[in-house]
C-alpha cells in the first residue's frame, strides 16, 4: 500500500514539473508581435453586375399585307438595307387579271354616265338613275384603286433603315397577312437598348443614394452603365439608363431597367447578350481589408485593440465588398485599431505587442492563390 502511495507522490510530481515547464517556455515566448493598422476613411467604387439582352431601338416584323406566293426575295440575311427598299417580292398575275376587270367596269360605267346624261336632260329617264350609274361608276374607280393597291403591296417594303434578321418564307411559299411567323425582322441599331432588372431592395437603395426629388430627376443623376460582352470584353461605349419600369413583375420581383447604348460600328446586334455593369460609388466611408474580419456563426467580427494591447471580438455591420475592402456600415470608428493579420493566432483576451502598419501594404501583402 506504502509503494502504492509513494508511485502516485512521484507522478504527481512529475506532471507539475512537466506543467511548471510549458509554462515557463509559454512565458519565455512573451506576446505575440502582429500587425495592427488605424480605421480611416476612403473613397472606394465598384459595381453590380446584372444579365441583360439587347434590341435594337426599332425592331419591326415584316409582314405579307396580301396573299400570294412569293416570287422573288431581293435581301439576304445581316444585309443592310434603307427605308423603302424592296425585300419580298409576290406574284401579281392574279391582281393583274383583276386590275384589267375592273378597268373595263370603270369604262362601262362611264360609257352608262355617259348614255343617261342627254336622256336625263330631255326627261327620258329619272335623275335617280343617272345619280345610280354615276355611284356605280365611283364603286367601280374605288375598287380599281384597291387592287392598285393591293399590287403595290405585293412589293413587301422595309418601314425603316436596318438590318434583316432571320428570313423564315423563301420563293415559292404561301404566304398572307394571317400567316404566324413574320417573313423576317428589320431592326434599327444605330442605337440599341438593354433591359436588365434589379431587385427591389437594390431599387430602394439605388432610389436612396441617388439625386433628385422626381423619378425622372433621379433617373437623369443615375451613373452611366458598362456592358460586358459575351466574350468578357467590354464595350467601348458607355450606355445611359433611360427609363426604369412602373412595377414590379411578380414572377421574379424585379424591376426593369432600359439602358441606351451607341453602336456607331455595328459590333452589337438584336438578340445580343451580355451584363451591365451599374457602377456603385462609396464616399468617405469606413472600410477595412477584408481579410481582417472574420466570421462567428455567420456575422462578420473584428479583433480590436485596447488600450492595454489586449484584443476585443467586435462584431461589424458590412455595407457591401469592394473588390479586396468590406466598407462598413456600423461597428467600427475612425482611428479605432484593429489586428490585420494572425487572427487564427490569437482569442479574445489575448495580448500582443501591436506592429503598425499602413492600409495599403496590408492589402498589397495580400497574393491571391490563384493567378
Amino acid at each position: 500500500m506504502k509503494q502504492k502511495f509513494r508511485l502516485s507522490l512521484a507522478f504527481i510530481a512529475i506532471v507539475l514539473s512537466a506543467c511548471q515547464g510549458g509554462n515557463w517556455n509559454q512565458q519565455a515566448q512573451g506576446d505575440p508581435k502582429l500587425p495592427v493598422i488605424k480605421i480611416e476613411t476612403a473613397d472606394l467604387s465598384s459595381f453590380t453586375s446584372y444579365p441583360t439582352s439587347l434590341e435594337g431601338i426599332q425592331s419591326i416584323d415584316i409582314r405579307a399585307k396580301v396573299d400570294g406566293y412569293i416570287n422573288k426575295v431581293n435581301v439576304d440575311e445581316g444585309q443592310k438595307v434603307k427605308a423603302g427598299t424592296v425585300l419580298f417580292e409576290l406574284e401579281t398575275f392574279s391582281l393583274s387579271q383583276s386590275a384589267l376587270a375592273a378597268k373595263s367596269a370603270i369604262k362601262s360605267a362611264k360609257l352608262e354616265v355617259k348614255k343617261l346624261k342627254p336622256l336625263v336632260e330631255q326627261k327620258v329617264v329619272s335623275a335617280i338613275q343617272l345619280q345610280t350609274a354615276e355611284a356605280n361608276l365611283q364603286q367601280a374607280k374605288a375598287n380599281y384603286r384597291s387592287i392598285l393597291a393591293n399590287i403595290e403591296y405585293t412589293k413587301i417594303k422595309s418601314p425603316v433603315d436596318g438590318v434583316v434578321g432571320t428570313i423564315n418564307f423563301r420563293e415559292g411559299a404561301l404566304v398572307s397577312p394571317a400567316t404566324q411567323d413574320a417573313l423576317t425582322q428589320v431592326s434599327n441599331t444605330n442605337d440599341v437598348y438593354a433591359f436588365f432588372s434589379i431587385n427591389e431592395k437594390d431599387l430602394l437603395r439605388l432610389m436612396k443614394d441617388t439625386e433628385g426629388k422626381s423619378m425622372n430627376e433621379k433617373i437623369s443623376a443615375l451613373p452611366e452603365v458598362e456592358l460586358v460582352l459575351a466574350d468578357g470584353s467590354v464595350y467601348p461605349h458607355k450606355g445611359i439608363i433611360g427609363t426604369i419600369a412602373g412595377q414590379v413583375e411578380k414572377t421574379t420581383g424585379g424591376v426593369q431597367f432600359r439602358a441606351t447604348f451607341p453602336n456607331p460600328d455595328q459590333l452589337l446586334r438584336n438578340g445580343n447578350s451580355g451584363q451591365i455593369r451599374l457602377p456603385e460609388s462609396y464616399t468617405n466611408n469606413i472600410a477595412i481589408p477584408q481579410q481582417c474580419s472574420f466570421e462567428i456563426q455567420g456575422i462578420p467580427h473584428v479583433y480590436l485593440l485596447n488600450d492595454d494591447n489586449t484584443l476585443q471580438s467586435k462584431a461589424i455591420d458590412v455595407e457591401a465588398k469592394v473588390g479586396r475592402y468590406l466598407v462598413i456600415r456600423d461597428g467600427l470608428t475612425k482611428g479605432q485599431t484593429i489586428l490585420a493579420k494572425g487572427l487564427n493566432k490569437v482569442f479574445p483576451g489575448s495580448k500582443i505587442i501591436p506592429e503598425k502598419t499602413s492600409m495599403k501594404e496590408l492589402i498589397e501583402s495580400f497574393q491571391p492563390v490563384f493567378k
